[in-house]
């Protein structure tokens, strides 16, 4: 019989590390799950993307504040991003416009926030939280204070609308 010879305590067997040429290789299910993910994530990040384009080509839209006077009817939020007072007009002013058909008004968004938004509040001698309704020929004919309902809103902007039809 061989005697086992005794490590000292406190000392551990040291083991041989493996150096970056002896690298473990890829296994075939990592690179099949790998593949599965990605065929996942694709559609969803492209149906997320195309919404998210929809919805800034609609808000740069909306900021284009040189369509007052076009020869169309306008609806000027004054809005301040920060604001939930304005965020909530914002909301209803939306859902009233749904009922309208698009080429009977411009629907815009007047940041305060910026030098062109600040200039037409100040022109007009309004706050934000505050609707301007323009006519065709970018003159103002009546200005919305406040929160309001979607359904008072859908009132106004018909009477708004009907006087240039």
């Amino acid at each position: 019989m061989k005697k086992q010879r005794k490590r000292p305590q406190g000392k551990a067997k040291r083991t041989p590390q493996a150096t970056a040429s002896e690298a473990k290789p890829i296994d075939r299910r990592a690179v099949l799950r790998l593949l599965r993910n990605g065929a996942i994530a694709l559609p969803v990040l492209g149906v997320a993307g195309y919404f998210s384009i929809g919805y800034v080509q609609a808000s740069i839209c909306e900021l284009d504040l040189s369509k007052i006077g076009n020869g169309t009817p306008a609806i000027v939020q004054i809005h301040d991003q920060s604001c939930s007072l304005c965020r909530t007009l914002q909301r209803q002013s939306r859902q009233a416009l749904r009922a309208f058909e698009d080429e009977r008004f411009e629907y815009l968004v007047a940041n305060i926030n910026t030098a062109e938004g600040a200039a037409l509040a100040a022109q007009h001698g309004v706050q934000h939280v505050t609707l301007l309704l323009f006519d065709g020929a970018g003159d103002m004919m009546q200005i919305v204070r406040g929160p309001t309902t979607a359904e008072d809103l859908g009132a106004i902007f018909a009477a708004h609308l009907d006087r240039f039809s």
